[in-house]
């Protein structure tokens, strides 16, 4: 007997296996991703009580192949005679060696899984959903929990994503040769978007969500096993393993927020540090250089230091003038301003952030404000600190940040 915490460990790495076999015998990505979640949840119910069958992916194969005849039944007279053939097949006959065979394929599908829900024509917020639901096999319930949605709106976006891909009239096989890097790009962003909401919630009582930061990095595990010479899905591994180190120590035991600069250093999870640095040290030398390459750089220098004051500062200066050259964007400048006003002093950090206020991107984000306060309150300018702190406060939807802003200013008030 397993635990339903098993059975969903197991369930997640199986998921778009059986999607691609699916695909791959009867088309529809859409209808395919319906059957295999309803195989999932049927898995997730009846495997803690009765136990894990001895091959898991036959059963949730055998299990998703029949709800999809029935999903599909009403089709055309060749379509249904197919269904027949199928749905009266033994569990012997549907698992003849041609589903063997893709399921030994299964592992390499998962990039094509990867690049069909992370398809151009959806929007950002679309390919998360899409991407966590076919290949994290995570439910719509879950997914809509994580994002803090109710269950309908995130059905409604799943439901969406699924019918644009559709109409766009995408195929599940590899991009063309000439488009894979782009679409490649496109997956890592949303993994790594997928990452940052659950290491640093946007919204709601929590300051992180373990479930999302758990999911992105295994996912990217997945890519890179995929990729084992790609510097870039490499980096972006080294880059959510360093960072996730330190969410142990990023709260204290009311759920307050901790900041980098005051944090307990030995509570960082030190395996994943390691690995993490291993990565981005045998990376560096071989491949390319990218922009998550070079932010997994500048978390391990944040990683090696003992404590604060040891933080290499000209480093990650120097670190972040490669990053902005090769990626220029808002939030690498806030960043930058942060380091440099570690290395020159406050006020050459307040320059680098003025061109921001004109920023459509960044100029209505608390963080342009709280770090703006940061520096004002290095600079000796308490009330500009204390200001800013408050804006800062009253932009973020995430209660601990905004617990955390507020009682900043409420320190520098008179």
């Amino acid at each position: 007997m397993s635990t339903a915490a098993e059975a969903g460990d197991l369930l997640r790495p199986l998921a778009p296996r059986v999607l691609a076999a699916l695909v791959r015998r009867f088309g529809h990505f859409e209808t395919a991703e319906d059957a295999v979640q309803e195989a999932l949840l049927a898995a997730a119910t009846q495997w803690p009580e009765r136990g894990v069958p001895d091959r898991p992916d036959a059963w949730l194969i055998r299990v998703a192949s029949r709800r999809m005849t029935d999903l599909l039944r009403g089709e055309s007279a060749g379509r249904r005679r197919q269904e027949k053939a199928v749905a009266q097949a033994s569990p012997d006959e549907l698992l003849a060696p041609a589903a063997d065979t893709e399921l030994l394929r299964g592992e390499d599908d998962t990039l094509t899984l990867l690049l069909l829900c992370c398809h151009p024509s959806l929007t950002p917020a679309s390919q998360i959903a899409l991407t966590l639901r076919a290949v994290g096999g995570l439910t719509t319930a879950e997914i809509a929990r994580a994002f803090l949605v109710p269950e309908a709106t995130m059905a409604q976006r799943v439901s969406r994503a699924k019918q644009r891909v559709k109409a766009s009239g995408a195929r599940f096989r590899m991009p063309p040769e000439n488009e894979r890097d782009e679409r490649l790009r496109s997956v890592l962003h949303v993994l790594y978007l997928i990452f940052n909401e659950g290491y640093t919630a946007s919204s709601g009582p929590d300051l992180h969500r373990a479930d999302l930061t758990r999911e992105a990095i295994r996912l990217t595990r997945t890519v890179l096993a995929l990729l084992p010479r790609d510097g870039e899905v490499a980096g972006l591994l080294a880059l959510m393993l360093l960072v996730d180190a330190r969410r142990p120590a990023r709260t204290r035991g009311d759920g307050a927020l901790v900041p980098l600069a005051e944090q307990d250093r030995t509570r960082w999870h030190r395996e994943s540090i390691d690995e993490g640095i291993a990565l981005i040290t045998g990376t560096l030398p071989r491949a390319r250089l990218g922009p998550y390459q070079l932010q997994a750089a500048i978390a391990a220098v944040h990683a090696e230091a003992a404590t604060a004051a040891d933080t290499d500062w000209a480093q990650i200066v120097a670190l972040y003038q490669l990053l902005d050259g090769m990626d220029p964007n808002p939030v690498v400048t806030l960043n930058h301003a942060v380091a440099v006003a570690m290395v020159d002093g406050p006020h050459a950090g307040l320059a680098l952030l003025q061109p921001l206020d004109a920023d459509d991107r960044l100029s209505g984000h608390h963080r342009l404000h709280a770090v703006r306060a940061h520096l004002l309150e290095m600079a000796g300018d308490q009330e500009g600190a204390r200001t800013c702190y408050r804006t800062a406060a009253r932009l973020t939807t995430s209660l601990p940040e905004q617990r955390y802003l507020q009682a900043r200013a409420d320190r520098l008030t008179p």
